[in-house]
């Protein structure tokens, strides 16, 4: 049997390793980027190496071979993957097996190019393609055998990843492809909102992409009662505000929050405390001090996943998480509706923002009919939920047989083979 690679290829992060391990071997950013210091576009090193806090990334530019989901510029993508196979995870293709994932809805050009990266310039022996979203359906199932999700063999995936957000149902780990409802908001949008805030209202921080999604992991979260925090912020009791200190370039390359401690607050506190800040006096708007290297937030901490609940902040023409996810619901058949609410799955790293279960589930009660039942489930780690399905996926017995081969991809060429995989 041949060596299995199970390759998770997002558009923010890549995860990869042997099929039938528990986690990826490799995770890395799906880029290339060039630091002030460089003359060329270098390869990032995987997050698990304490190396990467060595370069400095201040104001690096970014190419990304995968845009709004798809993928864009496969003589990038090519350079990446190379590396990965060769340095990194070091496998000949030529002797291996590739599970490889791809979003839904994808496009038949983008297809054709995957097939001819995978077949023609690495020489795979075997491709099997699968959709993230069915991935993590058959990791949560194996996970909890005696759930209704198991039991029933269905569930909603709602997958907010780098690129945008898909409510997925998935019925016998096939995506029901008519059903899928999407949004075009992921994390690479929430961080380019949380530029324009910053910027506008302090420090021009355009350019400094991994600088701001760094303090967007770190200090936002999901609001649960948007008007009574928006009227905290405005006071000048500080139990939202948190101070990002920005890299000197000289002592840290990196930069931190202030008091990790107090930026949790905000989880702990009761009515009380609002209403009383509701009473403070008023302080007066405080200009941003050039000469300090920090940068206070206050708002932009809930109104950046805001935008997920309510896209009509960034002018988009789009429903919010919960229309999104009870559209793709009653686009299903009646008999799996009332299941559906009750295997809904979060998982991509979009979701890891506190709060965001309890004001989904908030959200969607007066929108489901009363007599279903709504239970939201979040994955344990949802940046790797999907290559744990892969990894499980390829140690099955019957893999080998569900995968195209490199013959059969010669002889049919890649829409032929296409077929094999989503019916």
């Amino acid at each position: 049997m041949s060596n299995i690679v199970v390759l998770d290829n997002g558009g923010g992060l890549i995860k990869a390793g042997q099929g039938g391990e528990r986690d990826p071997t490799i995770i890395i950013p799906n880029c290339l980027y060039k630091p002030l210091s460089s003359k060329k576009f270098l390869h990032p090193s995987p997050l698990t190496t304490p190396l990467s806090d060595e370069i400095d990334l201040t104001s690096a530019a970014v190419r990304r071979p995968i845009d709004r989901g798809y993928l864009i510029n496969s003589d990038l993508q090519r350079d990446i993957w190379s590396h990965l196979f060769t340095s990194l995870l070091h496998i000949t293709p030529s002797t291996s097996s590739l599970l490889l994932t791809e979003p839904p809805l994808s496009i038949p050009s983008v297809q054709r190019t995957t097939d001819e990266l995978v077949f023609e310039d690495f020489g795979f022996s075997s491709l099997y393609v699968a959709h993230p979203q069915s991935l993590v359906h058959l990791y949560e199932a194996s996970r909890k055998p005696y759930s209704i999700l198991s039991k029933t063999q269905c569930s909603l995936v709602v997958d907010c990843g780098f690129s945008f957000t898909h409510a997925v149902p998935v019925l016998q780990n096939f995506t029901l492809d008519y059903a899928i409802k999407r949004i075009d908001l992921g994390g690479k949008a929430f961080t380019n909102y949380l530029k324009e805030l910053v910027s506008y209202r302090s420090v021009n921080v355009m350019d400094e992409t991994f600088l701001v999604d760094d303090v967007k992991e770190k200090l936002c979260f999901v609001s649960l009662d948007l008007v009574r925090d928006l009227r905290v912020a405005r006071s000048g009791y500080n139990v939202i505000k948190s101070t990002y200190v920005l890299p000197d370039g000289v002592t840290h390359t990196k930069g931190y929050v202030k008091d990790p401690q107090a930026s949790k607050r905000f989880l702990s506190l009761s009515e009380k405390d609002y209403v009383e800040s509701g009473l403070m006096s008023k302080v007066g708007e405080k200009k941003a001090d050039m000469n300090k290297n920090e940068i206070d937030l206050t708002n932009e901490r809930f109104l950046v996943p805001e935008t997920l609940f309510q896209p009509a902040d960034l002018g988009m023409n789009q429903a919010g998480l919960a229309e999104c996810i009870v559209r793709a619901v009653s686009s299903c058949h009646s008999y799996l509706q009332p299941v559906l609410y009750q295997s809904i799955i979060l998982t991509g790293g979009s979701t890891l923002f506190p709060q965001l279960k309890e004001r989904l589930e908030g959200e969607l009660r007066p929108l489901v009919p009363d007599h279903f039942d709504v239970k939201i489930t979040t994955q344990e780690d949802p940046i790797l939920g999907v290559w744990r399905g892969g990894s499980l996926l390829a140690s099955s017995p019957d893999f080998e047989s569900i995968c195209v081969t490199k013959a059969e991809y010669e002889e049919l060429a890649s829409a032929r083979c296409r077929r094999r995989f989503f019916h």
